[in-house]
């Protein structure tokens, strides 16, 4: 094996390890997410406002719901980087080790044309993203609107009143 495929080899393996470190954070971002809502509506039985535990768990979950697109978002430019030092670091040594996910350089498709960034917002109403947070935010609005219409207390009552 020549020198120049050892580096090939080894810049693949760099960015490969960027791919996998994002995905990993992005793992960890959802578990997070799931758990302070575990937590908080754990804390519901408690003599705590309801309304404020709503508002936290909407916040939180939307503070998470934006890392966690910001880590698929950079996910996907190293992948379009791994994409284009296999298709062209055969023909040049520019951008040798460029571990930067924002150089333009290296998004090109092979057929020459330019990629355009994805926007974040676009990756947060991705279809893996939207039914966690979704789901996560559905459940903190209707916390927060029961707390003024007591849905939920209504329904125990008349449960137990039709038995």
């Amino acid at each position: 094996m020549d020198d120049k495929q050892k580096c090939l080899e080894k810049e693949i393996d760099l960015i490969q390890a960027c791919i996998n470190r994002m995905a990993k954070n992005s793992f960890v971002v959802k578990g997070w997410a799931i758990t302070l809502a575990s937590v908080i509506l754990a804390l519901l039985p408690k003599n705590i406002d309801i309304k404020i535990l709503s508002l936290i768990v909407l916040v939180s979950t939307l503070c998470f719901w934006y890392i966690d697109a910001f880590f698929l978002k950079t996910e996907k430019l190293y992948r379009w980087k791994y994409e284009w030092v296999i298709a062209n670091r055969h023909k040049n040594e520019h951008y040798k080790y460029d571990l930067n996910p924002y150089n333009k350089n290296m998004w090109m498709k092979s057929n020459k044309t330019e990629r355009k960034a994805p926007c974040i917002i676009r990756v947060m109403f991705t279809k893996t993203l939207v039914p966690l947070y979704g789901l996560l935010i559905s459940l903190s609005v209707f916390l927060f609107i029961n707390s003024y219409f007591n849905f939920i207390d209504v329904l125990i009552v008349s449960g137990t009143v039709a038995t």
